[in-house]
């Protein structure tokens, strides 16, 4: 059995930049690192598959090759990497997501936190006694305040 070592230097160099940036708090990172980790997995898998061969199609023979290439190792890296993309895409979306939730964005007032703090203090610590609100909030629990199957645990 022979040992390749520049692709296991390859392999051993990808997964582990791939450990450090999946270390790292920033989400950008994070995909990058797992891009590397599935790369390095995709060349480990496809060097362990064996040395190239003909293709494992009936009665076709590549010139100098007396062996047949192993075709689940080709499989696995086609799976493998249709799954890191199912993964890039859902980490770039949390990064979206995450970047459209911690950016300012331009927001006018709102009239209720107007009307609270025009309020002095005495009438900001008294209870809300709206007339117009139905159900005025307190600190006691009620049935809206439950969870479904939870009723009647007070």
């Amino acid at each position: 059995m022979t040992v390749f070592l520049i692709p296991l230097l390859m392999i051993a160099g990808l997964i582990s930049c791939g450990v450090y940036l999946l270390l790292e708090r920033n989400l950008i990172r994070m995909l990058l690192g797992l891009l590397l980790i599935g790369n390095g997995i995709n060349l480990l898998i496809v060097t362990v598959g064996g040395p190239a061969g003909s293709p494992p199609i009936q009665d076709r023979e590549s010139v100098g090759k007396t062996t047949i290439a192993d075709p689940l190792a080709q499989g696995m890296v086609l799976t493998a990497i249709v799954i890191t993309m199912g993964v890039a895409a859902f980490v770039l979306a949390l990064a979206y997501r995450a970047y459209r939730l911690t950016t300012v964005e331009a927001l006018d007032n709102d009239p209720e936190d107007t009307r609270v703090s025009r309020l002095s203090i005495r009438e900001a610590a008294a209870p809300d006694t709206d007339p117009a609100e139905p159900y005025p909030d307190t600190d006691e629990p009620d049935e809206l305040d439950a969870l479904p199957g939870r009723q009647g645990s007070r």
